[in-house]
């Protein structure tokens, strides 16, 4: 109850308070301050009501194994910027583990990898961003864990997602506001990287799909960790 409350001031008091201040304090930077800020609350609120529900040992561990696993594999890739198995580890995690743990997975990848990649004001938008694309899938779950090409799909649709959202933090960074024009240009000079993240998706969702499905599976089965079965199998299990 007292984690609901303080939700939901964050979203009822100081997502206003913050967008007030920043109009009076802030001007030509009011917006980028504004939107910031609001991110940085999002998240704040989400963590603290996670961190106050009663969760299982288990599930921590697999937020802790999987967010080591993504954190590793975006640092693995550094080489290829636009071609990284984070958000695919991601997404296979809410499916199989829900939407909560897929937030916490994709938030943890952005906070955590960025101490080797860099902090700065873009953490709090790729924590959103990777938070969302879990949060989407386990939402979706029942859905996508049934259907390959509804997966792989999403997978492509949520790396277009993840991309036109950074565009918006480098907008609202570079100006100070949100100017269309510039946004549509930014767009257009990122076109490249926004196929790439979508493909990159896509390529190792059907990889990870099958390998890491049959060991979520298998957690499901013996140790009653998860939340979906294997496909064609009786949810009436003895």
């Amino acid at each position: 109850m007292k984690a609901r409350v303080v939700s939901l001031c964050v979203f009822l008091l100081c997502i206003p308070a913050v967008c007030v201040i920043g109009m009076l304090f802030f001007k030509e930077r009011s917006v980028s301050f504004s939107c910031i800020s609001v991110v940085v609350l999002m998240l704040g609120a989400y963590l603290y009501v996670y961190e106050k529900k009663r969760s299982p040992a288990a599930e921590l561990v697999i937020i802790a194994l999987m967010s080591a696993l993504s954190v590793l594999g975006r640092i693995v890739f550094a080489f290829l910027p636009s071609l990284k198995p984070c958000s695919a580890i991601i997404i296979l995690t809410a499916i199989y583990f829900g939407k909560e743990t897929g937030f916490m997975v994709g938030a943890f990848t952005a906070l955590v990898s960025n101490f080797y990649f860099g902090q700065g004001g873009w953490t709090p938008f790729q924590m959103l961003a990777w938070g969302l694309t879990g949060y989407f899938a386990g939402m979706l779950g029942k859905w996508l864990v049934k259907n390959r090409f509804l997966l792989l799909a999403y997978g492509a649709v949520i790396g277009v997602f993840f991309s036109l959202l950074m565009d918006l933090y480098t907008c609202l960074w570079t100006d100070g506001k949100i100017i269309f024009s510039r946004y549509l240009a930014l767009i257009s000079a990122a076109a490249w990287v926004t196929v790439s993240y979508a493909v990159s998706n896509v390529i190792f969702l059907a990889l990870f799909m099958q390998p890491m499905g049959r060991i979520f599976d298998r957690l499901r089965v013996k140790y009653a960790i998860g939340i979906y079965p294997p496909e064609g199998e009786n949810n009436n299990e003895s």
